[in-house]
């Protein structure tokens, strides 16, 4: 057992034998071919190498040239031994095969595992850089091909094993006192366990800066980024946390590297000098001054001992590596065994009535203060509402608590007047058709991401007529295939880039494809201009008639639209009524209107000056 420390000086013991038998079992019920396949391949290999062909065959050709064994009795020994040579190839390559196969299927089936896992931890997670850590070594997991090593390095030690015992063997019967030069070797697994785990803590104190450093070669070759690069200071920031993420590793590597060292040597020391220097030591006593070893037994006794060298060494590299493996396989363990905090109810969620925020407090973990605080009030059927404010008002905090991606720290939101934690979490989920302000786009077909599935040609007539109301169909028919063309360019030459504002309205088209009875729309529209904006919300408010919608945003296009709007400030309610109310009251609301609304009239002045200065340039030019 190992402690292993995190970034949070956690004290967690790691059960290396059980992590080890555990990703074994893992491999196994993936596919039982690859380790069968390993076992078969190594065994034979080793068998065959380092006893048969060093060993026996040895034994057998230096007794012949004694002329102690009949030459009919060597020739039929070499037929035998290129028999068992064919018969090895034929081995080995027919488990290269299975296992070409096989560690495919393994590797499938272990990120379905992961990507499942993936989708079913609470959305808090991705916002603790902990989680990210530990999900990083979890996923390094399957990306270094972990569990193919160790079935390799199993395999290897059942068979270095195997012909260990066969070797030794044969050294008991030519002289049971070389036993003993053999002994330090059992010393050499001890000090390989303590210098995989002083390995393994190396590697977790470079955790942090790993992903520092993969977080900032990703977004070099991000296209979201490239302009940000090109047009400031923040390269130079970046490589800077880079180098300075390398330079940390450097000395890591350095405050370890003395242990390392030393680990290593005494290691060699127990299985190499003391065996080697001891077994010859002892044997040219024997045959020089003894007589007792003849030339033949002397000679196999020298290729026993470096058998027996052989296979300690694969054996102690494959235990090195397996206990390594072991240590990071606790950090899959641990993200596989994660237990959501969001525990769903037995309740399905049927058809919309009510929606109740009722004394609702919320403080995100490690804040100092709430994001929203008594926040309460009622939407119901058929309404259609706005929830405006400044940024960081706490708008986006009720869409979070409203989905249960957390849930509230105090008071309770009632669907329908019950409880949304009595609900099962999907069909609570389901039952909303929701639009983020973090919208996101994925490199498939326009018409699979407005769909969100594979699509027949019934979907990309549905598609269509969605896209068609988010105003974005004449962007869309305009590219090289239309709704079938691929966004982003990333994986497709002739994919389609769009800016902003296109995205976002291929997004909303989500909306406007699903039969929805309640529909959640969190700035929808903020990379849209104020025209396009009121064009998105008019075919809203057409497409969602008699259902209910509440959209978040601080832009006020969608309150004059609303038959409620709620006003929030510091994570507080201070306002709510109708659009009318609410500007007579001359409070928050109505300031912010008629700034916005100057602002917008002075964009469309400046917009006009400039298309006049245009059009008088061109009349004097002809």
């Amino acid at each position: 057992m190992v402690r292993r420390p995190g970034l949070m000086h956690e004290k967690v013991k790691v059960p290396v034998l059980k992590n080890t038998i555990w990703a074994l079992k893992l491999a196994w019920r993936a596919d039982k071919k690859l380790l069968l396949s390993y076992l078969i391949n190594l065994v034979a290999r080793d068998v065959f190498s380092l006893y048969v062909q060093n060993i026996l065959f040895l034994k057998v050709l230096l007794s012949a040239l004694d002329k102690s064994t009949p030459f009919g009795e060597y020739f039929l020994t070499l037929i035998g031994f290129f028999i068992l040579s064919v018969v090895l190839k034929a081995l080995q390559y027919g488990s290269d095969c299975v296992h070409d196969i096989s560690v495919k299927r393994v590797m499938k089936k272990l990120n379905n595992i992961i990507f499942d896992k993936a989708l079913s931890v609470d959305v808090s997670c991705y916002e603790d850089p902990e989680f990210y850590d530990k999900y990083q070594r979890a996923t390094l997991v399957i990306s270094n091909s972990y569990f193919d090593l160790i079935c390799w390095d199993f395999a290897n030690i059942i068979a270095a094993s195997v012909s260990f015992v066969l070797v030794l063997t044969t050294v008991t019967a030519i002289d049971a006192k070389y036993l003993i030069f053999l002994l330090p070797v059992i010393l050499v697994f001890i000090i390989e366990i303590f210098k995989s785990k002083y390995v393994y803590k190396r590697d977790l104190e470079m955790t942090k800066n790993n992903r520092l450093k993969a977080y900032i070669q990703r977004t070099m070759f991000l296209r979201d980024y490239s302009k940000d690069m090109r047009t400031s200071n923040i390269f130079a920031v970046l490589i800077n946390r880079f180098r300075a993420a390398i330079n940390s590793n450097i000395e890591i590597l350095k405050r370890y590297g003395l242990g390392l060292f030393i680990y290593s040597m005494v290691s060699s020391l127990f299985s190499e000098f003391i065996p080697i220097i001891g077994t010859y030591a002892y044997a040219g006593y024997q045959f020089v001054f003894k007589n007792t070893l003849t030339v033949s037994g002397f000679s196999v006794l020298f290729s026993s001992i470096n058998s027996v060298r052989t296979a300690t060494l694969d054996i102690a590299d494959s235990f090195d590596e397996m206990v390594q493996m072991a240590l990071y396989f606790q950090n899959l363990r641990d993200f596989l065994d994660y237990k959501p905090k969001i525990l769903p109810g037995a309740k399905h969620a049927g058809e919309f009535e009510s929606l109740e925020f009722k004394n609702v407090s919320f403080r995100y973990p490690g804040a100092a203060v709430n994001a929203l605080s008594d926040v309460s009030f009622k939407i119901k059927k058929g309404e259609t509402v706005a929830v405006v404010g400044v940024n960081g008002a706490g708008k986006s905090t009720i869409v979070k608590l409203l989905l249960r991606f957390y849930d509230v720290s105090e008071g309770e939101i009632l669907l329908n007047g019950i409880n949304v934690k009595e609900y099962d979490v999907d069909s609570l989920r389901n039952s909303f058709a929701t639009v983020f302000q973090d919208y996101k786009n994925f490199a498939v077909s326009v018409f699979e991401n407005v769909m969100c599935r594979e699509c027949s040609s019934e979907d990309k007539a549905f598609a269509t007529a969605a896209l068609k109301k988010s105003g974005a169909w004449e962007k869309v028919k305009s590219l090289p295939h239309g709704g079938d063309t691929v966004l982003t360019r990333e994986f497709e030459n002739d994919g389609a880039g769009l800016s902003g504002g296109e995205n976002q309205k291929v997004s909303a088209a989500r909306l406007f494809a699903r039969d929805f009875k309640i529909a959640i729309l969190d700035e929808p529209s903020s990379a849209l201009d104020p025209i396009a904006e009121y064009k998105m919300y008019e075919n809203l408010i057409a497409a969602t008639k008699d259902k209910t919608v509440v959209y978040i945003s601080h832009r006020l296009s969608s309150a004059v639209l609303s038959d409620k709007i709620i006003v929030i400030k510091d994570g507080k309610i201070i306002e709510q009524g109708t659009h009318d109310e609410l500007m007579k009251a001359g409070r928050e609301y109505s300031q912010m209107f008629s700034l916005q609304g100057a602002s917008y009239m002075a964009k469309q002045k400046e917009d006009e000056h400039i298309e006049k200065t245009k059009k008088r340039k061109s009349f004097s030019h002809v």
